[in-house]
């Protein structure tokens, strides 16, 4: 682990320049807006270790995927999240030494991102390679009002020295993934032009052979320069090369003054403009946003996260490590996705890398819906289910692939536009347990806000897709008169192609169950649109209803009698059962044994059996869940960002109090000590909803029960309190736990009935009622 972020209730700070640690901290440090994200990087050149990272979203490349071990039914491409043009950049000359902390010596430094007003802060003291002494300070942040936009102040005090400073404010879209092969690049240039201290480039994905629509994006920048506070008189002279165009300007700056830059980004897509108005657009969006400058810039995306944290911040008393840890979660969960628009998704890096590709993943539907529902306005989760039903003919022309018929639908493991690209084959073929959980989406987002128009809207049919894809998937044994599962891979990726998976069996079935439940609903109370869907999708209601139950029925489940326990797959017990403890040494075991050797070891890289005791805890008593976790837990290795949340919830709904700390505090700081080695690839967006519910749904007791909200709450010893922000069905509320007692604040227009700990309790519109 890494232990260099100082712990702040509401700061990532970084007190002084750990150059070794920098691909880290730019990750920690990334910034996002919903429409477009940046990576921490410095404005000025670094020739140090470094990542840079400009990411728009939406835009992607489908990248070759086709290899010697090529399968049927294997997806065509890999999707990127490319990384688009350089927008920050701002080069800096002293007389003719070139800015770059790599070459300087660090006097002093401090980097901070500040999470309550969404903005990244930077403070320097170096000395240049000639002796001379420079103080540097930038600010700049993503525009949560205007969201396509960004807003940079760059500052440059000389403290020991007069002389002619070069500032050249610049957009280069000669950039590259660090993935891509022998450093290819994805962009050809459309158009650039610069006038007077503006510049606007726009650039084209290349040509693909895969039918996927080309993106242009026009990047566009205006910059204006002062002394010490004042308007100066400058010249900027143009520059222009293959894909950058850049304005430079000479200043005589003295002694002691400070030079600032002020710099205004854009970036438009075409995914929301038509190619031909971009450039106009573009140039539209750089003038409102320079009219308002940057001080009111800055007050109206302070106050939109001030809005924010209204509703999603979690306080913490007594322990300042899980405040930080919390909150850096939730920062980067509400710059990710808004909801704006039902096209996005949720990359498992964001906005601050490029590993997984950026694409949509069943994290969103497993771990981000829960936090998007208690914490935004029911359209934002809404719209995230949206995306899927609007994906729903990809889902069945991707099992068509594979050889299912008859409308089955296989939603991708990786996708951008509802096709698949993962090109794994033990992903993309066997980790199908990707259906059950966008089924359970549906489920859980109806229980929580009551909406069941979403059903008989989109939700049945997507339901439907899956299960005649779970009907298609199963076969049945003659040898044990049971329907078996074979060749699939659970959540727990460090076991391949195996036979009965208990989680994938068991939400296979609960997903029959639940669409068998929404049609006779739908029977009852809304046929006419029934019928409509009966006839949309060519549905047999009587045989393939039979079908569906006869499968509940007669499903295998591996199950060992003497321990008690559920089996991961069927030849669990074949393998040597040790625990991490044997392992501490050689852990993380994903850097240092073979594909071979883990796949044929006992560890688990994520929760697999107890996902689906978390998932279905109803299903199962108290007793059963513990006797479970007690068994896979010490065989869990975590190195799956998904799988501290799920631990947590569970010990803590056990009474396991201690272990549900330990894992709150491994997922609430994962990125930030980077346990896994990994967070210079990017942080992990996705299982940071997960942090918010280990909180909420584990230390909380958070749950909805026949359309009430439940919490049993309790703290845990290393804090004094902890509060919470909820909406529920129109209501907005704010718990808190003492050592004393529960208070809930009603901060909405609407009364509303809850239960603490299975007690009703009535709390009036605008008070607050404590128990």
């Amino acid at each position: 682990m890494k232990n260099y972020i100082t712990h702040d209730e509401w700061g990532i700070v970084e007190e002084g320049f750990h150059a070794v640690h920098n691909e880290i901290t730019e990750s920690l440090m990334s910034l996002g807006n919903g429409r477009m994200g940046q990576r921490g990087n410095f404005e000025e050149g670094y020739s140090g270790k470094t990542l840079l990272g400009n990411y728009v979203a939406g835009v992607y490349f489908p990248d070759k995927t086709r290899v010697g071990w090529w399968k049927n039914g294997y997806p065509d491409y890999f999707a990127k999240v490319l990384n688009a043009c350089n927008w920050i950049g701002i080069d800096v000359k002293i007389g003719e030494e070139v800015l770059d902390l790599n070459t300087c010596l660090v006097e002093e430094f401090r980097r901070e991102l500040n999470m309550k007003e969404g903005v990244l802060e930077r403070n320097a003291v170096v000395k240049l390679p000639s002796g001379r002494r420079l103080k540097i300070y930038s600010k700049r942040f993503c525009n949560m009002v205007d969201d396509e936009s960004g807003a940079i102040q760059f500052s440059l005090t000389p403290l020991d020295f007069t002389d002619i400073i070069t500032i050249t404010p610049y957009l280069d879209g000669n950039i590259s993934n660090r993935d891509s092969n022998y450093d290819e690049t994805f962009w050809n240039e459309i158009h650039k032009e610069t006038s007077f201290s503006e510049g606007y480039l726009i650039l084209e994905t290349k040509e693909n052979p895969y039918g996927v629509e080309q993106f242009q994006v026009a990047t566009g920048m205006a910059f204006d320069i002062k002394i010490n506070g004042l308007k100066t008189d400058y010249q900027s002279l143009p520059a222009r090369r293959e894909k950058y165009v850049a304005g430079v300007v000479h200043i005589d700056v003295k002694e002691g003054d400070e030079l600032t830059v002020f710099k205004y980004a854009v970036n438009l897509s075409s995914t929301n403009y038509e190619n031909e108005h971009l450039l106009s657009e573009a140039k539209a969006y750089v003038s409102k946003i320079c009219k308002k400058g940057f001080a009111q810039l800055y007050a109206e995306h302070s106050q939109a996260w001030a809005e924010k944290w209204e509703k999603n911040d979690i306080t913490i008393e007594g322990d300042i490590a899980a405040q930080q840890g919390i909150r850096f979660n939730i920062f980067h969960l509400g710059q990710t996705y808004t909801g704006e628009d039902e096209r996005l998704n949720i990359g498992p890096k964001g906005f601050t890398g490029e590993k997984y590709g950026g694409s949509t993943y069943w994290d969103t539907e497993a771990y981000c819906i829960p936090f998007y529902l208690s914490t935004a306005e029911e359209k934002v989760a809404r719209n995230l289910l949206v995306y899927r039903h609007k994906h729903l003919q990809k889902a069945i022309e991707n099992a068509e692939k594979l050889g299912f018929k008859n409308g089955a639908a296989l939603y991708p493991m990786v996708t951008m536009n509802g096709e698949e690209c993962h090109n794994e084959w033990e992903i993309t073929f066997e980790e199908i347990h990707r259906n059950g959980a966008i089924a359970f989406a549906i489920y859980d987002y109806t229980r929580y806000t009551g909406d069941e128009s979403y059903l008989s809207q989109f939700g049945l049919e997507v339901l439907i897709g899956i299960s005649r894809f779970w009907k298609q998937r199963i076969t049945w044994s003659t040898e044990t008169n049971q329907y078996v599962m074979l060749g699939v891979t659970g959540p727990n990726e460090y076991e391949n192609n195996v036979n009965n998976n208990w989680y994938t069996n068991y939400i296979a079935c609960w997903t029959l169950r639940y669409t068998l439940e929404v049609i006779n609903k739908m029977w009852e109370k809304e046929t006419q649109r029934l019928n409509e869907i009966i006839f949309q999708t060519n549905f047999d209601l009587n045989g393939e209803m039979a079908d569906w139950k006869h499968i509940i029925e007669f499903m295998h489940f591996p199950y060992d009698p003497a321990r008690r326990v559920y089996l991961q797959q069927q030849g669990f017990l074949d393998k040597e059962l040790l625990s991490v403890t044997d392992i501490a040494d050689q852990r993380p075991i994903n850097q240092n044994w073979s594909w071979d050797r883990i796949l044929r070891s006992c560890f688990i890289k994520q929760a697999d059996v107890l996902q689906g005791l978390y998932l279905f805890e109803d299903d199962f008593t108290v007793d059963d869940i513990k006797r479970n976790f007690e068994f896979y837990e010490p065989m869990t290795v975590h190195e799956s960002s998904l799988s501290p949340c799920v631990h947590a919830i569970l010990a803590a709904k056990t009474g396991l109090k201690e272990k549900a700390y330990e894992m709150y505090v491994r997922t609430a700081r994962l990125d930030l000590d980077d346990y896994n080695n990994d967070t210079e690839d990017g942080l992990h967006i996705t299982s940071m909803a997960g942090t918010w519910m280990s909180v909420v749904k584990g230390f909380a007791g958070q749950r909805v029960k026949d359309g009430f909200l439940h919490l049993n709450p309790y703290i845990p010893e290393q804090w004094s309190s902890y509060s919470f922000r909820l909406g529920f069905r129109g209501s907005w509320l704010k718990i808190s736990v003492t050592q004393e007692g529960v208070h809930v604040e009603n901060t909405s227009d609407q009364e509303v009935t809850i239960f603490i700990n299975e007690e009703r309790l009535f709390v009036p519109a605008n008070e607050t009622v404590k128990k």
